[in-house]
């Protein structure tokens, strides 16, 4: 088989495959390639000496048995028989569920996970989003220091565990996505630097130099990561990919590489006949990332949405530390305005960040499924000190609330794994550095940053601590007890509404229609003929709906339609979802 790579600052290069040494001609036709034969099957050990180097991993290893820093081994893509024929499923109408493998079921593997797939099929989940995948040191980790781009983390499985993933869950009629990470590199294992200019200085990041998307050498760069994008969707039946903050991918090209991107994977889409999407996390509330290539924008199908996150997390909880001190100044009118705008920050000013932020959203071109939104991440947990859900803190229905204003906004909802039954575990901030210096600095690093706001130390959870980890598994006996079955079941009933009503997924933005009351904490909407009334206060609410006849479709307490005088009677920390056609 033929093996090639790009080295274009080393003089020689070479293979070392199975033991055996061969030299690598330089491509004429590819400034910077080496290339060269040799006879090696599925498995074969391999890497690339560059000049009187070490023998180091391929940068687009697809299989690293090892780990980051041993050889890369060849796969064979067509020895996985695929089981089920996948016209694909595409984002309009989807309920997402971000799912983090290591932590999903306590063994923390592909194959376990998919064996719990049947529980979000049942629950009426349309896509399963997959935290990031790419090895890393160690065995347990969030993923967000993964290395080898290409390559699947070998202690989940491996690269046919995850095809074995994506066949049972297209069997079971659930898509899948997975989050990648272009905008940086983990601190350990990462010899991409060694091979060519994958990093600059022209650019700084909060991990580091900037990944080289403009600088000398970037088209190889650009060409790499959309190769390994293409490579996920094509080779693992993928149906589309979150991309992690890609406000930190630097490009001063008159093409940005999101364009590039988008363009490559709508052709893929074409290609296999099946549609592909991009969701992109930014904070930068631009329009632009979401706005078709055609309208000068950049093509990406949706965006993750934190300004709702935001909004609905100070109206429930009242905290106001950080960023959440711009929402928490009046959380309702904050939450109506992402309801029906979007963007919370679209040119206003941001106390937080001390200057005006974002830039409104065209509601007549923008759908509403573009944008995403939630109450729970895997950051939005994990990055606080002590990695607590918001069921350790909130009654149950305050949890229905929450659970009602996610799945049936104007946007695509996502859930987070065991929020669905209010999980009782946490999930908290575990990684697995096998350099013990790396491991300390991590540590230290992580309790002087909650020190800083009034923690003790000894109450930040040590990152490297195996037991930290075990404490972030889900409990899969607690969807049986009463308390959680009730959770459960109401999400339930919301997602089959969602499914069932057709007002629930029109994604246009601009028939969103909003009441509220700040001091009594109620909130009310309307889509279409449908009426969603949360009360996030502990007294009854009196909430005025009109007085046309309604039906009511589901209710977290017993609730009677609005009387003649057109006020429901809403009991305290509950809500309603009715029809008044």
């Amino acid at each position: 088989m033929q093996f090639e790579v790009w080295a274009p600052q080393a003089d020689r290069v070479t293979l070392q495959c199975e033991g055996a040494a061969r030299a690598l001609a330089r491509d004429p036709e590819r400034a910077g390639w080496w290339k060269g034969e040799a006879t090696a099957g599925d498995g074969a050990r391999y890497g690339f000496a560059l000049d009187d180097g070490p023998v180091l991993p391929d940068p687009r290893s697809r299989r690293q048995p090892d780990g980051p820093d041993g050889l890369s081994a060849v796969m064979d893509q067509e020895r996985y028989r695929w089981r089920v024929p996948w016209p694909g499923r595409e984002l309009p109408g989807a309920v997402l569920y971000e799912l983090h493998v290591g932590t999903f079921t306590p063994e923390g593997t592909l194959d376990a996970a998919a064996a719990r797939l049947g529980h979000l099929a049942e629950l009426g989940i349309t896509h399963v989003e997959l935290m990031p995948l790419c090895p890393f040191p160690g065995r347990h980790g969030w993923g967000y220091d993964g290395v080898s781009l290409w390559a699947v983390h070998e202690p989940y499985g491996g690269p046919e565990a995850l095809k074995r993933f994506v066949d049972r869950a297209h069997e079971l009629g659930l898509g899948v996505v997975l989050d990648v990470v272009h905008n940086h590199l983990g601190p350990s294992g990462n010899h991409l630097p060694s091979f060519g200019p994958y990093f600059t200085d022209t650019h700084t990041t909060p991990w580091g130099a900037a990944v080289n998307l403009d600088a000398p050498g970037s088209d190889e760069v650009r060409a790499f990561l959309v190769g390994g994008a293409l490579a996920w969707l094509r080779d693992f039946r993928l149906d589309g990919l979150r991309l992690d903050a890609v406000h930190a991918l630097y490009d001063t090209r008159a093409t940005h590489f999101l364009e590039e991107l988008s363009a490559a994977v709508d052709r893929l889409a074409a290609e296999v006949d099946r549609p592909l999407f991009l969701i992109a996390e930014t904070d930068l509330n631009n329009p632009r990332f979401i706005t078709p290539r055609t309208e000068n924008g950049l093509g990406l199908h949706a965006q993750w949405n934190d300004d709702f996150h935001h909004a609905l997390h100070t109206a429930l909880t009242g905290e106001s530390q950080g960023y959440y001190a711009d929402f928490a100044r009046d959380p309702f009118a904050a939450l109506a305005k992402t309801l029906t705008g979007g963007y919370f920050h679209d040119g206003t000013y941001s106390g937080f960040r001390e200057r005006h932020h974002g830039r409104p959203l065209d509601r007549a071109r923008v759908a509403g499924h573009r944008l995403l939104g939630y109450f729970q991440t895997h950051d939005q947990i994990g990055n606080r000190a002590q990695g607590d859900r918001l069921s350790a803190h909130l009654s149950p229905g305050l949890l229905a609330c929450a659970a009602t204003l996610v799945l049936t906004a104007p946007f695509t909802p996502m859930l987070f794994m065991g929020e669905e039954w209010a999980a009782g575990t946490p999930w908290q901030y575990f990684a697995d550095h096998t350099d013990p210096g790396l491991a300390e600095a991590v540590r230290r690093g992580r309790r002087r940053e909650f020190a800083a706001h009034g923690w003790a130390e000894e109450d930040v959870p040590d990152p490297g601590d195996p037991a930290t980890r075990e404490r972030s598994c889900l409990d899969w006996s607690e969807p049986e007890r009463v308390a959680h079955a009730r959770v459960l079941d109401w999400y339930r009933r919301l997602i089959a509404l969602r499914r069932d009503q057709p007002d629930l997924t029109d994604p246009d933005l601009a028939d969103t229609k909003v009441a509220y009351d700040g001091r009594a904490r109620w909130l009310a909407f309307r889509r279409g003929d449908v009426r969603v009334a949360v009360n996030l206060g502990k007294e009854a609410a009196a909430i005025p709906l009109g007085s046309r006849p309604a039906l009511v479709l589901a209710a977290w307490e017993p609730v009677e339609p609005p009387g003649a005088d057109g006020m429901l009677q809403l009991p305290g920390e509950s809500c309603v979802v009715l029809s008044q056609p």
